[in-house]
């Protein structure tokens, strides 16, 4: 697909990698969940992003997953597929690998290992450089909270020239900075907003959509405040943001992936256990979990 043909308006949920009781990939759960969440008008999906626990896959594992979840995905929703790594060659290798199959785009995070030394220079050479090598478009992943690398406006904008750098998914949650990037970038560079805490102040600024984990768990309030933006019923809009901050925080910077996967549970998809070392939750946890759910009419 060519960049130019890429719309990334709407919901994107970044989506789970399912594990069975053995640690391996759940590839069957993996089918139903996807089957699940096509019955709703998402814009499509981020398999093998930070949700999707991809730091802890090994390559042959990827390509499983992108392959069995393109079987499940309909052609008419995109599948981006989490493609970045610490080196500019196997972020190239591993984009190739994604396209082959059956990745529409790749959503590449930021370099960080070498903190100090991902200046602007090295950042935009990066990313022109995958965007060079790469067959399909490219989105850079700006999540600081992880990496401890912020690309600044002023970066992405550069990084932005490339004619096969389409968008950006932003989790850092700086609303002037997003503003920003929307001025600086033009509108030929889609912004996502990368958390529904700010999803609506976002789209109100030029995002054009959102990857949300909190779509995985309540798809349809998170295309409901989309659609509400779109519609102009700006007030009802603004309230159901509000009444779904609690929720997203619960299953994001609260309770994590592990929270993620509980609530999935809870809902009657399959979440299951996360990859060590991460921990599961608690049963405290899981019972105040649960409680988040029920007191924002997702349970």
């Amino acid at each position: 697909m060519k960049a130019s043909d890429i719309s990334l308006a709407g919901v994107f949920p970044p989506i789970p990698t399912p594990f069975d009781a053995q640690g391996e990939v759940d590839h069957q759960a993996l089918t139903r969940n996807l089957q699940r969440w096509n019955e709703y008008d998402l814009a499509g999906y981020v398999v093998l992003g930070t949700n999707g626990e991809a730091v802890y896959l090994s390559r042959d594992e990827r390509q499983r997953v992108w392959e069995t979840a393109r079987q499940a995905i309909p052609t008419e929703k995109l599948m981006i597929a989490g493609t970045g790594l610490e080196s500019t060659r196997e972020t190239i290798a591993l984009t190739r690998l994604a396209a082959q199959a059956g990745a529409d785009a790749a959503l590449v995070v930021t370099p960080h290992y070498y903190g100090s030394k991902m200046t602007p220079e090295a950042l935009v050479r990066h990313y022109h450089a995958v965007a060079d090598a790469s067959p399909i478009p490219i989105l850079i992943y700006n999540v600081p909270g992880n990496t401890h690398v912020d690309m600044d406006a002023a970066t992405i904008a550069r990084a932005a020239q490339h004619p096969n750098l389409i968008g950006i998914k932003d989790t850092a949650g700086n609303i002037t900075k997003l503003a920003d990037t929307v001025r600086l970038t033009g509108p030929g560079f889609q912004v996502l907003a990368g958390s529904a805490g700010f999803f609506l102040a976002a789209l109100a600024l030029g995002a054009v959509g959102g990857v949300l984990a909190l779509a995985n768990i309540a798809p349809e309030q998170s295309l409901n405040i989309y659609r509400l933006f779109q519609s102009r019923r700006w007030e009802e809009a603004a309230d159901l943001q509000r009444r779904m901050i609690p929720v997203n925080a619960a299953v994001t910077t609260r309770f994590g992936i592990a929270g993620l996967k509980a609530a999935l549970d809870m809902l009657g998809y399959y979440g299951g256990p996360v990859r060590p070392p991460l921990l599961d939750l608690s049963e405290a946890d899981r019972a105040t979990l649960r409680a988040v759910l029920v007191e924002g009419n997702i349970l």
